[in-house]
């Protein structure tokens, strides 16, 4: 069975983490989590354990078995790493190298040859903001692949491009790179 680690980070769409949890498993996906602290305020980590029966991974530096170091355990053993909703702060994270929370400490665990994808969700401003946009190009340029999103209307009530990429289409990207 293969394994896709979901990043899910604070974004009124992570809430969303949950239909792309329950729609890889029905395709005969395991999902494992992790979250930032911050993404635990939108959706509870009780929801997506309820979805995937495993634990849901927030803090790095709580290890709870101590043979294992799990951000590194649970980075080798993926096959794919999604982060969706990826915000522009785990966005700026990621492109940066650093690693301060279980979300971020696993971008940098991952091993170069795991697809790594994100699909960012944020307002129209921020994402098309030159330093967002630079981090995204950064990501690309290290070899991820973006889900881009989609123009609606926003949680802010702002029109344009951030609402995350329909569940759907992440979903099949996620497929399409797990056939490879």
């Amino acid at each position: 069975m293969k394994k896709v680690l979901l990043g899910v980070s604070a974004s009124i769409s992570a809430y969303k983490a949950a239909d792309i949890t329950s729609s890889l498993i029905k395709k005969g996906v395991d999902v494992e989590i992790a979250m930032t602290e911050h993404a635990t305020k939108f959706i509870t980590p009780l929801t997506l354990q309820s979805l995937n029966h495993h634990p849901i991974h927030v803090e790095v530096i709580e290890e709870m078995e101590p043979e294992i170091i799990t951000h590194v355990d649970l980075a080798r053993n993926a096959d794919l790493f999604l982060v969706a909703p990826a915000s522009a702060d785990i966005l700026g994270k990621m492109a940066n190298g650093i690693a301060d929370d279980m979300l971020s400490s696993l971008n940098l665990a991952i091993h170069p040859e795991t697809p790594k994808l994100f699909a960012p969700a944020m307002n129209t401003y921020m994402y098309e903001n030159p330093i967002t946009q630079k981090n995204i190009n950064q990501l690309k340029a290290f070899g991820y692949e973006e889900i881009a999103p989609k123009t609606a209307r926003l949680a802010c009530g702002d029109v344009g491009r951030g609402a995350l990429a329909n569940v759907e289409d992440i979903v099949q990207a996620v497929l399409a790179h797990l056939e490879k």
